[in-house]
This record gives C-alpha cells, sequence and structure tokens, in this order.
C-alpha cells in the first residue's frame, strides 16, 4: 500500500496515545458523539475551532477500530446469510463496506454529528487536540459524506474500490442497497436454510479467493448482486487492517489486540487474492 508520509504520520500521532492501552478499553456506547455534541455551539452557521482533551481526541482512533469491527461483523452476518436471504445478504454487505468506509473517515479524524447537525473534523497535521466544527449542509447524509470524505483523500482518491457512493449513480453501493431497502416486488425470497459452520467458512474463502479485473461494485440492475456487494465488502474491511497494520506494525497495543476480533477468527483470515489487471 502507497501511503503518503503526512497519512502516515496522521495515522501514528492519532494511535500514539493508545500504545499501552488496555485491551478492553473502549469508552461507553456513544461517548465521542456525545463529547462532541456537548463541546459544540448549538445551531452555529459558520465553522469554528476548539480544544479537546487529549481524552476525546484519543476517541477518534478507538472509535475507527469500534466501527472497524461492525465491518467485520457484518460481513459474517451476509456471508451467513447468502442463501438463506438475498435481501439481507445485500444489505448487511453494504452495511459492512460502510462501516469501513467510515472507520477511515474517523481515523482520518471526521466525525458527523446527527443530533446538532455539525461534522468536526480533528486536526492531525498541527495541533492534535484543535477540531474544527462545521455546519452539515442539505446533501451531507452520513451515507455521503464519510464515503466523499475517504475518497477525497489522496490514499484512495485515485482507487476505483472507494467511490463517492452517489445512489443517483450506476453502478453504486447504495444504490444497490437502495433497492434492497424500499423497492417494491423484489420476489426472491428462497426456501429457509440456515448455512451450517462449515458452509460459512466456505463461502468467506471463497469470496477471498475470486479473481478479477476491476473491482465489481453493485449495481442495482444486477440485483440481487450478493457476491460483488461481499467481494467489495472483503476488501475494503481488509483494505483497513492491512492500512493499520503497514503503519503501526506491532508496537501498538490497542490495535494489536483488536486486529483479530475472536469472535471472527474461526471465519476469516483477511487474506485475498489481488484483482487481476486487464494487461496481465
Amino acid at each position: 500500500m502507497n501511503i503518503d508520509s503526512t497519512l502516515r504520520a496522521q495515522i501514528e500521532r492519532s494511535f500514539a496515545p493508545l500504545k499501552r492501552q488496555a485491551a478492553g478499553s473502549f469508552p461507553a456506547i456513544g461517548a465521542l458523539s456525545k463529547a462532541l455534541a456537548d463541546s459544540a455551539t448549538a445551531k452555529s452557521k459558520v465553522p469554528y475551532s476548539i480544544t479537546l482533551t487529549p481524552t476525546v481526541a484519543a476517541m477518534f482512533a478507538k472509535v475507527g477500530v469500534d466501527t472497524w469491527m461492525r465491518a467485520v461483523h457484518s460481513f459474517l452476518v451476509s456471508a451467513a446469510l447468502t442463501d438463506v436471504s438475498p435481501i439481507w445478504a445485500s444489505v448487511a454487505g453494504y452495511y459492512s463496506s460502510h462501516y469501513s468506509v467510515r472507520a477511515f473517515a474517523h481515523i482520518f479524524g471526521f466525525f458527523q454529528l446527527y443530533g446538532v447537525k455539525q461534522k468536526t473534523q480533528l486536526n492531525l497535521s498541527g495541533n492534535y487536540l484543535q477540531c474544527t466544527y462545521d455546519p452539515k449542509k442539505a446533501n451531507d447524509r452520513e451515507h455521503k459524506i464519510y464515503w466523499k470524505v475517504v475518497k477525497a483523500n489522496p490514499l484512495f482518491e485515485k482507487d476505483e474500490l472507494f467511490t463517492d457512493n452517489d445512489s443517483s449513480q450506476d453502478p453504486s453501493d447504495s444504490g444497490h442497497r437502495d433497492l434492497a431497502n424500499y423497492k417494491d416486488f423484489l420476489q426472491t425470497f428462497p426456501t429457509f436454510n440456515p448455512l451450517d459452520r462449515e458452509q460459512m467458512r466456505h463461502r468467506i474463502q471463497k469470496i477471498s479467493n475470486i479473481e478479477f479485473s476491476s473491482f465489481p461494485i453493485p449495481s442495482p440492475h444486477k440485483y440481487p448482486d450478493v457476491e460483488s456487494v461481499q467481494i467489495v465488502a472483503y476488501h475494503r474491511l481488509v483494505r483497513f487492517r492491512d492500512l493499520l497494520d503497514e503503519v503501526l506494525g506491532g508496537g501498538n497495543n490497542f490495535w494489536t489486540v483488536h486486529r483479530n476480533p475472536p469472535w471472527a477468527r474461526d471465519f476469516i483470515d483477511y487474506q485475498l487474492v489481488e484483482r487481476q489487471l486487464d494487461s496481465e
């Protein structure tokens, strides 16, 4: 992974306070959003900056790891539902991708506050404790703004695995999810036959070994495109793990403990077959 030196330094700095963190040291549910909302200027129409405490600033890295773990868990759910329910295999697979993208945005210092309708950006290049607040715009919906933030980062701006996730365009992850969630007359209801553990392992192994020339961004016109949904979700969650592995190595206790969630070890090894370029 070709990581820009500035981004590498930002991630190292963000995770530095967690080098010796205890294994189970996640904050209470909603701790970061509450702390940021409590520090917000209500209904502000202009950007402003505040100084965070070191504890709150360190939560950006923690929430990135926590959200990535949601991506892993959602991927397991999607794999388990592959033959049981194409609808929910697609929706769970989409949310796995979305959580991976959110995880990237969080470790890049970005967090959206729904309650006070503002966006926050941690200053990772200067004063680490400085946080800028901006009012949300009408089109700053969660399933666009996080993807936009990640796509704008130099690491991903030319990476076709990451898109603006515009549901009005085709292909589009969210467009495919929207069809599964909101369109009428889907009529894709197979006989309910849950997968067993061995079948689930086999499904994930198959996804990790599929070769392709370009990333198959899901299309609503190909619904239920479960395989594409799962392929891109798997690659995105592995990409997050690889990024932190490369930047942090084995020197950050918090990431070392959480990079391999125990509840996923029987099913997923985070290996994949890289895409085959058309010229090969």
